[in-house]
């Protein structure tokens, strides 16, 4: 991989669709350096032998574009481009996007292909774009980087490249002493445009340049000698910036929304702020919960470990009736806190904060204490309501009555949750949606700009694409982050209509096979609209292969997920080994936080602090670790070590890490020198782990441990001596 250049990887057929050419504000933004070619004139009839016939009239609009067809060069599989450009493809700022089309035409002629790119303020910018392999394919593809927030268009211009053209014609010819005379006068006269274009655009050097590269083109001189004049570097520069650009066209114009960087990359970390400081008294058997001023010294130890965005679950009142007990039973006992997810009580619902955790202004200095930290919170957005909801008495029609008249709970077979109701959008979905929006702003009014949505494949997903249209309009800093361990399909979808990231089926995905496919996936496949964060562990979901307690795969499962992902999370109580599932097989925690009080010592040994820490050092110095879109997988024949690097186009960083915790693997890995921009000798690289630096080449011998069950290796550079 060498500096600057993107990882290469197995290339898919871009997405279909389009959609007519943009007017307005992305039509205005095209660049007045672009030059279109009027199509033929055909509403004159054409001369024929016999007798004359007019021919049809075609419906081509000044550039030679049919309507949602091709033009004068074919340009098609336009990426990214979402629902046909229904939805804006995802970018982050200062991420490296890949746009990419099948250009092509008739015959033999060279074709070029450039991207134009129209800014949220309106201005332009052009980047050539290059032929990729397979060349008999026709893909082009540019990687660009986007510096502003808000949504940007691009369209990829296919054209004829007469300079192309004529360089392969006079290598053949010249070559073989043919037409001498003719080729060079050619040559000279495509010269002597792009000097009139340098000079028009007052570069006066390259003018030069161009002239006397012209003048230079004698006949009577060798071959050889012309060829050397015309591939120089100076003339391929400037006539990749001054050359023709013949019978330009155009593709629609798409969205590309392009969000802060937190959007794609962070690190989460989760804890119920009723249990950090809450205590229990043996004499009255009663618990007093946790505050948000108790949580402060939280905040300062989850900050000292990295973490930069701090997840809570919902904060709200929570409904009495039907209230769950310890392990959600149905019988609590006097004193139980209950599930958060059982919104709303006499003391309010959706805007409200439960009377236990503090008042408004605990709030705000709690979310204050963690911005001091350069750390975000994120909240829990769940649309659902406990049977004490103010919305029950207020908005009956908001829920699903039953033919015994009773509201509908929530249910997952075989579990039910009778102190949930969910939310029926097709009874007021005018007013369900407002509300949301409302209470929404509430807390964006308080400093919070990162949602954790509960359960969003539960919901239309023409809601989430109506309130993200909304939130962008009020503050395009928002975040919407997807509870949505479901169907693949849904997933997508929510990322289609805005969702900023997801949780994701990391959880499960366990063998060497299993996450590279998947990673693979990610990257490659889903990357124009789905962002993914890796979670370790989560309330509801105690992994079977984490019900062992053994230290090394909880510190395999870290590395892989700080490592495999720009976004990954932690629960609480994983940094302790917590295991003990509810019953086997079941992926539930004995004791679950979410139905009781769960005060930890997070300084008990043994514990995961420090990995944890040095996992979200190691990610915040390397961009590689950043981004998404670039994964290559290297060869290592042991089916129970993964070996991948990672590029953001200049920093490169190579992960080897154990997939068994129990045993001592070992194994070759195998780099294609090449990728790390050299042909021979090796690479030096530093693991950020331990500080230890190794030569690599081509074969690299690895063994790995439990105790030391990962590399993550930092290139830093060629070393030929």
């Amino acid at each position: 991989m060498s500096e600057n250049t993107p990882v290469p990887r197995k290339r898919k057929a871009p997405a279909k669709g389009g959609r007519p050419a943009a007017s307005g504000r992305a039509a205005a933004g095209r660049t007045s350096t672009t030059r279109t070619v009027t199509g033929p004139d055909v509403s004159k009839p054409i001369a024929a032998a016999a007798k004359p016939s007019p021919s049809p009239v075609l419906d081509l609009d000044p550039t030679g574009v049919l309507p949602h067809g091709f033009g004068r060069i074919c340009v098609r599989g336009v990426s990214p481009v979402v629902e046909g450009g229904v939805y804006p493809a995802k970018a982050v700022v200062g991420e490296l996007v890949p746009i990419r089309a099948k250009v092509f035409r008739e015959g033999h002629d060279a074709v070029n292909a450039s991207v134009i790119l129209t800014a949220p303020d309106g201005t332009t910018h052009q980047q050539a774009m290059i032929a990729v392999e397979p060349r008999g394919l026709d893909p082009w593809e540019a990687w660009v980087r986007l510096d502003q927030r808000g949504e940007w268009h691009f369209r990829v211009e296919g054209w004829s490249d007469p300079w192309a053209t004529w360089q392969h014609n006079a290598h053949a010819k010249l070559s073989a002493a043919v037409d001498a005379e003719l080729v060079c006068l050619e040559g000279a006269q495509l010269l002597e445009r792009a000097a009139q274009a340098a000079e028009h655009a007052g570069d006066s050097v390259q003018a030069s340049v161009l002239r006397a590269t012209a003048i230079g083109l004698l006949p009577e001189r060798p071959a050889a000698d012309l060829l050397e004049i015309v591939n120089a570097g100076g003339v391929r520069v400037a006539m990749s910036k001054y050359g023709p650009r013949e019978l330009i066209s155009p593709s629609p114009d798409y969205p590309i929304f392009v969000d802060r960087a937190r959007a794609l990359a962070a690190s989460w970390y989760e804890f119920f702020p009723r249990s950090i400081g809450a205590t229990y008294h043996p004499k009255t058997k009663k618990w007093t919960s946790g505050t948000f001023d108790t949580c402060h010294a939280r905040l300062e130890e989850v900050a000292a470990m990295g973490f930069d965005v701090v997840y809570l679950p919902p904060i709200h009142p929570i409904g009495t009736a039907f209230r769950k007990g310890r392990n959600n039973s149905l019988k609590p006992a006097p004193g139980d806190p209950g599930s958060p997810w059982a919104i709303g009580s006499a003391a309010g619902g959706h805007d409200a904060i439960h009377p236990d955790l503090g008042d408004w202004d605990a709030f705000d200095r709690f979310v204050a204490k963690a911005a001091s930290l350069g750390i975000e919170i994120a909240l829990d957005f769940a649309l659902q309501a406990s049977p004490d909801h103010p919305w029950v008495a207020t908005h009956p029609e908001w829920f699903t009555t039953r033919l015994d008249g009773t509201i509908a709970y929530a249910e997952n077979p075989p579990k039910k949750y009778q102190d949930i109701y969910p939310i029926n959008f097709d009874n007021d979905p005018s007013g369900i949606y407002h509300e949301a929006l409302r209470v929404l702003t509430v807390w964006i009014s308080h400093g919070i700009k990162i949602f954790r949505v509960d359960n969003p494949h539960t919901k239309p997903v023409q809601f989430w694409a109506w309130l993200i249209r909304e939130l962008r309009l009020i503050d395009p800093d928002v975040l919407l982050f997807a509870e949505a361990f479901t169907t693949p399909e849904m997933m997508h979808a929510l990322g289609r209509v805005g969702f900023h990231s997801s949780y994701t089926y990391f959880t499960w995905r366990t063998t060497k096979s299993e996450l590279t496919e998947y990673f693979t996936e990610l990257a490659t496949e889903s990357d124009t609209f789905f962002r993914p964060n890796f979670f370790v562990n989560t309330p509801d979901i105690n992994p079977l292969h984490l019900q062992s307690g053994n230290p090394a795969i909880f510190a395999i499962r870290a590395v892989l997920a700080a490592t495999g992902s720009p976004a990954w999370g932690v629960y609480s109580g994983f940094e302790l080994f917590e295991h003990e599932a509810l019953a086997p097989g079941r992926e539930e925690y004995l004791h679950s936080e979410k139905y009781e009080y769960r005060p930890r010592d997070f300084n008990a040994e043994p514990n995961l602090n420090l990995l944890l820490g040095r996992l979200n050092e190691i990610r915040r110095d390397h961009p590689a670790l950043q981004q998404l879109r670039q994964i290559r997988f290297l060869e290592a024949a042991h089916d129970r070590i993964l070996a991948f690097a990672k590029t953001d186009g200049s920093d490169i960083v190579v992960v080897v890490c154990s997939l068994d915790p129990d045993q001592t693997v070992e194994t070759e890995v195998v780099v294609d020198l090449a990728d790390f921009g050299i042909g021979a000798g090796a690479i030096a690289v530093r693991d950020e782990l331990t500080g230890n630096e190794f030569l690599w080449r081509e074969r690299n011998f690895v063994r790995l441990t439990p105790a030391t069950p990962a590399h993550i290796l930092h290139v830093l550079g060629p070393v030929t001596s």
